[in-house]
């Protein structure tokens, strides 16, 4: 209990005044559809998204929604649910800067697969249906990325499904701990701190296996030395071990 207590509590603290014009455009020039285009024309698309404060706790959509906007993380984080039958959330993703979450019609989705709930105090850039249909009109080098991004999703989705029927349990949770720490970890003396509130039943919705796998995955892991983990927090002690499980075939 001792070592929980000495992990250091990191406060996140994320201003409205933060969204400003130069980020969003860094921001945008990020994503996949707008890398490679011209300063000038990212600024017009810059014009057709909207920013949104979003209170930590705050609904963005819900699943079921009929899909209405296309957004990007520009500060903060966004957690991914998804609603079990006994009316619990469970975490399917936490989103940080630069990351693109929601869909559109034209991207192949007619309503939110998910559910979007910010985690902390967030900035978001959302884009509508009539917005993205005029880019890609006028885009056709954009609208051919979004072809390819499409396809990509399929695969990605394909290629989720096989793993989790060839995969060892093992190797899932190791490479869900590994892309969280890459995208939320900050350095810490015993290793790389992800300071989120995370459950068992979180991780296993992550990795397609059962709370009790993931308990046991995680109290192995633990035991090896591999991560230590709180209430509200994970250090990952031995990265390049818990990426060599990951790599497990």
């Amino acid at each position: 209990m001792a070592n929980r207590r000495s992990v250091p509590q990191i406060v996140e603290s994320i201003s409205p005044a933060s969204c400003t014009v130069d980020h969003r455009l860094e921001v945008l020039r990020g994503l996949p559809f707008f890398h490679d285009l011209s300063h000038e024309r990212l600024e017009e698309i810059n014009r057709q998204f909207r920013s949104y404060d979003v209170e930590a706790g705050a609904t963005i959509y819900m699943s079921g929604d009929r899909t209405e906007r296309l957004y990007v993380v520009a500060h903060g984080r966004v957690k991914l649910l998804r609603h079990s039958a006994s009316g619990e959330d469970t975490v399917l993703d936490i989103l940080a800067t630069g990351e693109m979450f929601g869909t559109l019609a034209a991207l192949g989705d007619v309503t939110y697969p998910d559910t979007a709930e910010a985690q902390t105090f967030s900035c978001v850039l959302g884009i509508g249906a009539h917005d993205f249909q005029a880019i890609l009109e006028r885009s056709p080098d954009v609208a051919l990325r979004v072809l390819g991004i499409v396809a990509k999703r399929l695969q990605e989705a394909h290629t989720t499904i096989s793993q989790i029927s060839t995969t060892p349990a093992e190797a899932r949770v190791a490479a869900a701990l590994v892309k969280l720490a890459g995208k939320l970890g900050v350095p810490d003396e015993r290793g790389t701190l992800i300071q989120t509130r995370i459950s068992r039943q979180d991780i296993a919705a992550m990795t397609g296996t059962t709370t009790e796998t993931a308990s046991r995955v995680m109290s192995q892991l633990r035991r090896d030395g591999v991560i230590e983990s709180g209430r509200q927090w994970i250090v990952v002690i031995d990265l390049p071990r818990l990426t060599e499980i990951a790599e497990m075939a």
